[in-house]
């Protein structure tokens, strides 16, 4: 059965290895360990983001990280929009609807925090989730991420499609 919910300092470790995981896909050599502990926790324990973990049967198989663009918050790309700006799952779990289940948990406490709608700045090998989760691919470009952005006008409508 698939959980979802937000990180708690048991599962911070769990959290910091899939990290480091996805960084990895991603073709980065940062120092993940440094950016998770100077940076993302310190970031969630503020209140700028926050990050849920998923679960299937008790093992860690996913996070989400995710905030209200916000002035107050270093990364502000679209004020009042909410920003998904990292979602990873585990490869065991991938291509079983996991993914849409953690983004559609995101984009509902988005919604409930008073957010309409959302945005994110995918890889290219991330492009055909998002769309298929109903983001558009805008002209709206950043290029220190160097992607597109995709955005979902209408976080009532969160239906994914395979």
């Amino acid at each position: 059965m698939l959980q979802v919910s937000p990180l708690r300092d048991d599962l911070k470790d769990k959290f910091a290895e899939m990290f480091e995981m996805y960084y990895k896909e991603l073709g980065c050599d940062e120092d993940c360990r440094h950016l998770v502990e100077e940076y993302i926790i310190p970031d969630l324990l503020s209140g700028l983001l926050k990050i849920d973990i998923l679960r299937s049967d008790g093992e860690a198989a996913g996070f989400v990280i995710y905030q209200k663009d916000e002035s107050a918050n270093d990364w502000n790309f679209k004020e009042g929009w909410g920003d998904v700006r990292e979602i990873y799952i585990a490869r065991a779990y991938r291509g079983k609807g996991a993914g849409k289940f953690l983004l559609y948990t995101a984009e509902m406490k988005l919604k409930e925090s008073g957010v309409p709608r959302a945005y994110c700045l995918p890889n290219l090998a991330a492009e055909s989730f998002f769309k298929a989760c109903g983001y558009k691919k805008t002209e709206e470009y950043c290029a220190e991420l160097d992607s597109f952005v995709y955005e979902k006008t209408d976080l009532n409508n969160c239906e994914c499609k395979k």
